[in-house]
């Protein structure tokens, strides 16, 4: 994926960095020979210009980057790892201060951006339950005075239901647009900017990519400057909330898509699942996962059966003493397990076949999302 996105960019900015490249030492020799000016010296005086640059000093006059509000601005860079680098710190207790700083507030806010997209993702699953409950209702599967509480543990459609991941992605993905537009527009009246160029520093600012080549509110002075600088601190805060929930629900389809992708690969490759197949079809046996995907019994064990055991055990043959002391061993353990999580009050429903998915286990905002939705918590 980097290689092809470095070859695709390379050959869409390669030509346009050489034209400029031209372009300059033409216009350095041009301006050398016409003020007669050494290259030596003038580009003596670039270098100490490139410095004046680097400290925040430019030709047009532009806010101050040191005071309280520049000063804000740049912390909020720090901590959303946004990172602009239009200002930077210059002392060294400056910069010592940064690493601290920034090792805490970058923790922080990675937290704060967890908790956002649980919540988030719970007033999304509220709305689209209610919906579905609607739904249910005009069916006439559900009775007309039903309401949530005890009497839903009757009602076979609503136990353990869970929004679809692609229903979520679709909802954050037209209010991330629909953020991205309004910013967009706001930024082309105030700052002069094309709309392709303002829509293009959403992204980059809202993905905390922050490259720094566009930076709004930056200028001296705008008209109604403070309700500006209000509305670009909204939009930039709820854009980087938007895209980061937006980001980790692409994420887990792009997890979706692996799992079946390393599915197929591992029945058309691993002979073991071949010949235990060969095994169990001589036996006209049902194969151990079919009973459980066709009722949607879901059971966590730390064990894996044995195919040819419990193929075996299926079809009415009989069993050695010692596949059946394991056999009531795991029982007796998932027995166990079951007993201790309601007694705890969290009970855990795991599909065997999550279980064995390479990328069924996550922290942090993975976890939030296998939790939350319906296709990350059951295999499908």
């Amino acid at each position: 994926y980097l290689s092809a996105g470095a070859t695709v960019f390379s050959a869409l900015e390669s030509p346009s960095e050489a034209a400029a490249q031209l372009r300059w030492n033409r216009t350095l020799h041009n301006f050398s020979r016409i003020f007669n000016i050494s290259l030596p010296e003038l580009r003596a005086f670039l270098r100490s210009y490139e410095a004046a640059m680097a400290a925040g000093i430019r030709v047009d006059a532009l806010r101050p980057r040191w005071d309280f509000p520049g000063a804000f601005y740049f912390v909020g860079t720090v901590v959303s790892t946004i990172g602009f680098g239009m200002t930077t710190p210059a002392t060294v207790a400056g910069k010592v201060f940064l690493i601290v700083y920034g090792l805490f507030g970058c923790a922080g806010t990675i937290l704060f951006f967890n908790l956002f997209l649980e919540r988030i993702i719970s007033l999304l699953a509220f709305i689209m339950k209610a919906c579905h409950e609607r739904q249910l209702r005009r069916s006439g599967l559900l009775p007309p005075n039903f309401r949530r509480g005890p009497a839903m543990s009757g009602v076979g459609s609503l136990v353990g239901w869970k929004p679809s991941v692609y229903h979520v992605l679709l909802i954050l993905g037209i209010f991330a647009i629909t953020l991205s537009c309004c910013a967009s527009a706001m930024y082309t009246a105030v700052e002069g900017w094309n709309y392709v160029d303002s829509l293009y520093y959403c992204f980059v600012t809202f993905s905390t990519i922050g490259f720094g080549d566009l930076v709004s509110s930056q200028n001296a002075a705008y008209q109604n400057q403070g309700l500006y600088r209000f509305g670009n601190f909204i939009f930039i805060f709820m854009g980087v909330c938007c895209i980061y929930s937006l980001f980790n629900v692409i994420s887990i389809v792009i997890k979706q898509v692996l799992n079946w992708v390393l599915k197929k690969f591992e029945c058309r490759c691993c002979p073991k699942c071949h010949k235990s197949s060969t095994r169990l079809s001589r036996r006209n046996a049902i194969t151990p996962g079919a009973r459980l995907r066709r009722h949607n019994i879901s059971v966590d064990t730390d064990g894996q059966y044995d195919s040819d055991t419990e193929g075996r055990r299926l079809s009415g043959e009989m069993i050695s003493m010692r596949e059946l002391t394991a056999s009531n061993k795991v029982s007796l353990a998932i027995l166990q397990k079951q007993l201790s999580e309601t007694a705890n009050g969290y009970p855990r429903n795991v599909c065997i076949n999550t279980r064995q998915n390479g990328f069924s286990a996550g922290v942090g905002a993975l976890a939030i999302m296998n939790n939350r939705l319906a296709e990350t918590s059951d295999s499908r």
